[in-house]
């Protein structure tokens, strides 16, 4: 009997250390693999910041000031690819912020996807730049799938920081749409676009969703996001800042 209760102290023993065994293992992938999607994520936000520098660096082709000012949140996705023969599509990932106080919110993961038919063939890399202008526009990125051109309108952008951006489909405009291709920048109507948050990135990095991240009142403090991702909203403070 008491061999028997041994034998089976030292089986239980032996089962607790294989399952600490199998949750330190799944532990680490887990931390390892938070650790590569930091590392991703900081490397989105540079790319990100140094498309929209570039692109704000030259006034005479820039995006006017009266309409980055008036902006509520921003979207930058760079080297976009859209390749395709007979049927094309366009697929690529970027980061979006809200303006808060004094600022810029943490930048959140979202993806950017779409279909287009014609004969295209080859590809190419584009960086696309969203305007989001009101509330009803910032409503769309709160959900799982936001398709522009279908639940939001957006229209071509003028280029140029001192352009004039009082026309009434400007003022209408929930998005305003810009892109940059093998050096030109120019206003892009879009259609058919569906932007959607990267959630498993979002939670990854930041422990909460796109959705948390970009509503109002919940905006991380910029000491409080991990400092790979502070180039972004710092790149677009410099450029348009609400007091």
């Amino acid at each position: 009997m008491h061999s028997r209760v041994k034998k089976a102290n030292r089986l239980w023993l032996i089962l607790i250390a294989v399952l600490m065994i199998c949750g330190t293992a799944s532990f680490a992938r887990s931390q390892n693999r938070d650790a590569k999607k930091l590392n991703e994520a900081a490397k989105e936000a540079q790319k990100a910041a140094d498309a929209f520098t570039e692109i704000m660096n030259v006034p005479e082709k820039a995006i006017p000031q009266g309409l980055l000012d008036k902006a509520e949140a921003i979207a930058v996705f760079p080297d976009v690819i859209k390749a395709g023969f007979i049927i094309g599509g366009r697929g690529g990932h970027g980061v979006i912020s809200r303006r808060v106080k004094g600022g810029w919110s943490a930048p959140a993961a979202f993806d950017l996807g779409g279909g287009s038919v014609g004969l295209q063939i080859g590809a190419n890399k584009t960086d696309f730049i969203l305007l989001f202008m009101n509330d009803d526009a910032l409503s769309g990125l709160l959900k799982d799938k936001f398709e522009i051109g279908g639940e939001g309108s957006a229209v071509a952008g003028p280029v140029g920081r001192t352009a004039s951006a009082s026309t009434d489909a400007l003022l209408r405009a929930q998005i305003i749409s810009y892109s940059r291709s093998k050096g030109l920048f120019a206003g892009l109507e879009l259609k058919g676009v569906v932007i959607k948050p990267d959630d498993d990135e979002n939670m990854a990095v930041y422990r909460t969703k796109a959705r948390e991240l970009l509503l109002p009142g919940s905006a991380m403090p910029i000491a409080k996001m991990p400092a790979g991702v502070r180039i972004f909203p710092r790149t677009l403070g410099r450029y348009s800042t609400r007091r």
